[in-house]
């Protein structure tokens, strides 16, 4: 059950990773980041590295690759969002 449970955990985080894509694909299409919370995102983005190093901290791959694969698609998200917003400014 345990192993189940790790596996599962490790999906999950792929899965965490992945549900920013689409995001990043709409802003990057639109070429505008209206209505993105580059707050709420920068939130997500420190979250992500605390997880990354609790994954290091506490030895665990299956957290430090989860969490640098979210952080990889949601720093997209966040870097897209300023992007684009510093240039709807201009």
């Amino acid at each position: 059950m345990k192993q189940i449970i790790a596996v599962l955990f490790g999906l999950g985080l792929l899965v965490n990773a992945a549900i920013f894509v689409p995001q990043a694909i709409k802003i990057y299409r639109a070429k505008s980041a209206q209505g993105v919370s580059v707050l709420t995102f920068g939130g997500f983005n420190v979250l992500q590295i605390i997880g990354v190093l609790h994954g290091y901290y506490q030895n665990d791959p299956s957290i430090i690759i989860g969490m640098a694969a979210s952080l990889l698609t949601c720093g997209a998200v966040t870097f897209l969002a300023i992007f684009y917003q510093s240039r709807e400014k201009q």
